[in-house]
């Protein structure tokens, strides 16, 4: 819910903007969070790995898969061999050949030589029936054998088969929960990935705009300190037109001014210059002049910022030490699914199997098909210590993940103290500057009033006038800083999002 907020709200806040034609920090974020490559591509990373996380998930579920396949052959699968066929073609002569001499034959004859001597045939009507039950015994039996060696044949140079299989895996080993862990971890990655983008990007997006911010400021103070010398270049010309001052004076005074001018345009290129850089980063055209909602302010308003850090909260919020836990996690699941590799792995298979010509009744030419049922089983015996090598090499790679955690866990806990010193030091140096400038401020007013007075030289105006804009740099320069130092504590701790 909060990201769905967030989004919203990313997408609202430039519409705002643009219609007021003012932007505050929360639109630039907006902005540079919208319309950022990086952030992008980490959107779709995250959606890539929701995907794959289904993919690892759909792994416990059966397997179906439909096949297809036509094939001619040459040559037809026979059942006979060749002399096997030849045999059966020829079986009556086969037959009668070898039953020439049999005593089934012999009687026969003998019957028809009986009916001869009887008067009942003549010879050669003996001999015609004679050899004519010799002929019809081998044709019928040569009939027979053909239509056994016709009733064998498969026909099978035209082969049409198609399957169904179904596979329910039982037990891989572990495999496919740590592939699903993997899967979660790596989804996770792709998240957190994307919060340290969109950190560094905000960690940009603020330093350009308090950039922008301070130059803008320092902008007014050379226009305020153009318009303090220009005064002070009339009244010496004013004196010199009177006597009073020499002209050397007023080519102090003139160096001065040359150089307030120099400044002044120094500063308007440099507003321009980080506008740009500002309009880039929130995906803007660099040709448009923006303005900010901090930059005409009087002063920067700035509280005394708190060094304070928590060291658990910290890596608790760390992306980089998160992205490293779970690059442990995952370094554990590879050696899990490593060592799945040696466990037997079992799988429940299924399908129905179709075919033309119909094996299961004499290669006939229908279609016809049979269920099968099974339980399909491999158990590694040997592999050369391979299994083992590797998971050694896994657990290794594991501990280098750990020992990684660690040492950045020990470079965050250094860079939180040195962000707080950093806040500390700046509070100090902006306290430092108020009074710097109450100073300056309070030197100037003297030297202006001794000035007009006249017992006090140009020259110490000059003076006065560079330590009031010293002084005012230093105090802008600050401010920023105690802004720029508490972000950084803030990115630090991992508390930069939006």
């Amino acid at each position: 819910m909060k990201k769905i907020i967030g989004l919203l709200f990313i997408a609202m806040v430039p519409a705002v903007a643009g219609a007021q034609g003012v932007l505050s920090i929360d639109s630039c974020r907006a902005m540079a969070m919208r319309n950022n490559k990086q952030l992008q591509i980490g959107r779709l990373k995250q959606d890539m790995a929701g995907s794959l996380r289904k993919v690892a998930k759909s792994k416990f579920l059966p397997r179906v898969n439909a096949y297809g396949a036509y094939s001619w052959m040459s040559k037809e699968v026979s059942i006979l061999n060749d002399d096997q066929k030849s045999a059966l073609n020829n079986l009556g002569t086969n037959v009668v050949s070898g039953l020439s001499s049999s005593s089934a034959l012999t009687s026969a004859n003998g019957v028809v030589e009986q009916m001869a001597e009887q008067g009942l045939l003549s010879l050669e009507q003996a001999q015609t029936l004679s050899q004519h039950l010799m002929s019809a015994t081998a044709s019928q039996l040569n009939s027979a054998g053909s239509s056994i060696v016709d009733a064998t044949r498969t026909d099978t140079r035209n082969i049409f088969a198609g399957s169904i299989s179904v596979m329910q895996p039982i037990f891989f080993g572990g495999r496919i929960t740590a592939m699903n862990k993997m899967a979660e971890y790596s989804e996770q990655l792709a998240y957190t990935n994307y919060d340290q983008s969109s950190q560094n990007v905000i960690y940009d997006v603020d330093n350009a705009y308090w950039l922008v911010v301070s130059l803008k400021h320092k902008q007014k103070l050379a226009e305020k300190y153009l318009q303090l010398v220009q005064k002070l270049d009339d009244d010496v010309q004013k004196m010199i037109n009177q006597g009073v001052a020499t002209r050397a004076d007023g080519l102090k005074v003139d160096v001065k001014v040359n150089e307030a001018e120099m400044q002044k345009t120094q500063a308007d290129n440099g507003v321009s210059l980080a506008k740009m850089y500002l309009s880039q980063l929130c995906g803007l055209p660099v040709s448009d002049d923006i303005t900010l909602a901090d930059e005409n302010d009087e002063t920067i308003d700035q509280a005394v910022a708190s060094s304070d850090f928590d060291m658990q909260k910290a890596e608790d919020q760390r992306p980089e030490l998160q992205m490293l836990s779970t690059m442990i996690g995952m370094s554990e699941q590879v050696t899990k699914m490593m060592r799945a590799d040696y466990m037997p792995m079992v799988a429940l298979t299924g399908g129905y199997l179709i075919t033309n010509p119909n094996m299961f009744n004499g290669f006939e030419k229908k279609f016809s098909g049979v269920w099968n049922v099974g339980v399909l089983m491999r158990v590694p015996i040997w592999n050369w210590f391979e299994t083992a090598n590797k998971i050694r090499a896994s657990k290794a790679a594991t501990s280098i993940a750990r020992l990684e955690y660690e040492e950045a866990r020990e470079k965050i806990q250094l860079q939180l103290n040195q962000s707080s010193f950093k806040v500390k030091e700046a509070n100090k140096k902006y306290a430092m500057a108020l009074k710097n400038t109450e100073k300056a401020e309070e030197n100037l007013r003297c030297a202006n009033l001794g000035f007009r007075e006249g017992v006090i030289e140009s020259t110490t105006v000059m003076e006065a006038q560079t330590a009031w804009l010293q002084a005012q740099t230093q105090k802008i320069d600050a401010a920023i800083d105690v802004k720029i130092t508490q972000l950084a504590l803030r990115k630090a701790m991992g508390e930069i999002y939006y």
